[in-house]
């Protein structure tokens, strides 16, 4: 973190929402908590379980007692990242909210750097970027970034916005913004729906470099190539066949 991000953090009062997505991830969840509530920003941790089948709702419940800014929701049926999003939104009362995944891809250090835009009056949406250089990196699948630039490309054309990374999860909005969207799709069509209809309001969107920690298939990671073509389906309705 920047000195000027620090100064910023220092001054700026709890004004952020963290929407946690959860589904089955009961080794990681006490840790990812634990990391987001001793960020000076938050505000709020909304935590959403989407029907978790192996023990992370008794995990949140027993993490929760020790987190008074912790509001816990529960999916009786699983629904996906964007169901369990459109839960956790509804439930926003701070001035911004962001995604955080619930494994350790993303790290809530950079909650600083990403709000800082909209904390000095620039932005409206900030979205962060894998792809823009500062941060460590995992390297990982070779064929997920090619996938994943196609895809950023693909969005960038119909939306006419200039993203390096259209599939990042992190992406902080200001509330009135991300409350006044209808959120359509179940699953990981939520990014690039997100993006296609921001795209369509009158706001300022900026792009803030950001670390990532990706996981392999073994370590928990879900997305699959499925989700690329649903991306791509996401890309055309929301753009063209939704205006």
């Amino acid at each position: 973190m920047s000195e000027s991000d620090t100064t910023l953090v220092t001054r700026a009062a709890p004004c952020l929402a963290v929407v946690i997505p959860v589904f089955n991830e009961a080794a990681t969840i006490t840790e990812v908590i634990k990391a987001v509530a001793s960020q000076p920003l938050v505000q709020e941790l909304i935590i959403v379980d989407d029907a978790s089948g192996d023990g992370t709702w008794q995990v949140l419940q027993e993490v929760a007692k020790a987190t008074p800014t912790a509001r816990l929701f529960q999916h009786t049926v699983n629904q996906g990242k964007g169901a369990a999003l459109r839960t956790g939104f509804a439930q926003v009362t701070a001035p911004l909210a962001i995604v955080q995944d619930a494994d350790l891809e993303y790290d809530p250090s950079d909650y600083a750097a990403l709000c800082k835009p909209i904390l000095s009056g620039k932005a409206d949406v900030v979205i962060g970027s894998r792809f823009l250089g500062a941060g460590a990196h995992r390297v990982l699948y070779y064929w997920h970034s090619v996938g994943n630039r196609v895809l950023t490309t693909l969005s960038n054309m119909a939306t006419n916005i200039n993203l390096s990374d259209m599939e990042t999860g992190y992406k902080v909005f200001k509330r009135e913004i991300i409350q006044s969207i209808r959120i359509e799709e179940n699953r990981f069509g939520f990014e690039p729906e997100i993006v296609a209809k921001v795209s369509q309001l009158n706001v300022r969107i900026y792009e803030v470099p950001i670390s990532y920690y990706g996981r392999t298939y073994a370590e928990g990671k879900k997305i699959g190539w499925r989700d690329g073509f649903s991306a791509m389906r996401c890309i055309v309705k929301y753009n063209f066949l939704r205006k």
